[in-house]
């Protein structure tokens, strides 16, 4: 049966609400809530998806349950993702759920990767358990974009920062830039940081601004993968990056310098070669290398000349910008388009959200076109 598109269940409400606190910690894996509530809608247990490795939502809402001393037996549960039907780092849930007594299962939507894909509810429904889907499939997959777009598309959702004046500069013309934005701004540019998979910058911004790119936001346990686009292994050995918390650090390049890969390799990166003729790195190429890397989300904190190369390539999904009440006339501008002829030739773009952080204002704008891969799940 179909749930309307429109109704959202307490429950279900609340299993979406548990998604969201799983976010920052559980990639690789889908950020999944679930809640068990008895057949008079009492709620029994509730979970979210644990970092990789450790229990999934539908586990945890029943250790939750048990802990509480409440049977689950004859309960629905309220889960955001199809419950998963195959050995991973996890055992399956649908088969957790049966063993339960779990009788009715209502989930958000199915879950696009392939060793799932349907087959958790064909389980479930062949054991007796009625299944619905559909309640809060929008909101689910806001939540997991950047998974299902690495199921859908073997890439990550590829969305690009920019901090700028009003007039769309990020720094003035001699260079700086710290700080366009406010504190407020700065503090939620490190959320979204801490939701991403990997953090991608370019070697220019690495060798001007010395940045750590790491994450410091109080809610995160988990940082996220570095990767660097350095077509000539410039990457200094000294560089503030090295001395962040562990992280995975991928270095893609068009160099063959041995010696310099040896260096870089030793200090922990693994470098990867992707050249393009030109003798730059291929793009395209490392997005796909990186969703076999398991790379949901990837967040691009780069110079002009990265952006332009990735919004020329069609390789970004979505832009979130910080706009700060100022004005600063001339100065570098958020990415090198080169010079347009018609206006035809722009990056269209879609606005998903706006709103006020601290003095500035963030907004959310989407590649027109790039979420139509969702329409396959």
């Amino acid at each position: 049966m179909q749930a309307a598109a429109h109704s959202l269940d307490a429950a279900m409400a609340q299993a979406l609400e548990l998604a969201r606190r799983a976010r920052l910690n559980c990639p690789p894996n889908p950020a999944v809530g679930c809640v068990l509530t008895s057949p008079s809608g009492e709620v029994l247990g509730e979970g979210f998806t644990q970092p990789v490795g450790q229990a999934h939502a539908e586990v945890m809402a029943l250790r939750d349950a048990a802990a509480k001393g409440l049977t689950v037996a004859g309960s629905t549960a309220f889960v955001t993702l199809e419950p998963c039907s195959h050995h991973g780092r996890t055992g399956p849930c649908c088969d957790a759920l049966i063993s339960a007594g779990v009788k009715r299962v209502v989930a958000s939507m199915q879950d696009p990767n392939p060793k799932v894909g349907g087959n958790g509810f064909a389980r479930l429904r062949a054991a007796g358990v009625d299944v619905e889907v559909g309640q809060g499939a929008l909101q689910a997959r806001e939540l997991n974009i950047g998974f299902f777009s690495r199921m859908v598309r073997g890439i990550p959702w590829v969305r690009m920062k920019a901090a700028t004046s009003l007039d769309g500069r990020t720094a003035l013309p001699n260079g700086t830039s710290q700080w366009i934005t406010s504190p407020a701004a700065r503090e939620d540019g490190h959320a979204w940081r801490a939701r991403a998979s990997a953090i991608l910058t370019g070697i220019g911004t690495v060798l001007e601004d010395n940045p750590r790119l790491d994450v410091r936001h109080g809610g995160a346990t988990r940082q996220p993968d570095l990767v660097i686009v350095d077509s000539r292994l410039e990457t200094p050995l000294t560089a503030r990056l090295w001395n962040a918390a562990a992280r995975r650090i991928l270095i893609y390049t068009a160099s063959s310098d041995a010696a310099r890969q040896q260096a870089l390799v030793d200090l922990g990166a693994q470098v990867i070669s992707l050249p393009e003729a030109n003798g730059k790195v291929d793009l395209q190429a490392m997005l796909h290398d990186l969703g076999t890397r398991e790379i949901n989300e990837l967040h691009v904190e780069a110079g002009y000349k990265l952006n332009g190369s990735l919004l020329r390539g069609k390789l970004v999904d979505e832009l979130l910008l910080y706009q700060a009440p100022i004005l600063l006339g001339e100065g570098a501008g958020i990415a090198a388009l080169g010079p347009l002829t018609e206006l035809a030739q722009g990056v269209k773009l879609e606005w998903v959200e706006s709103s006020r952080v601290g003095a500035d204002m963030r907004s959310v704008v989407r590649v027109a076109g790039h979420n139509h891969f969702l329409n396959q799940v």
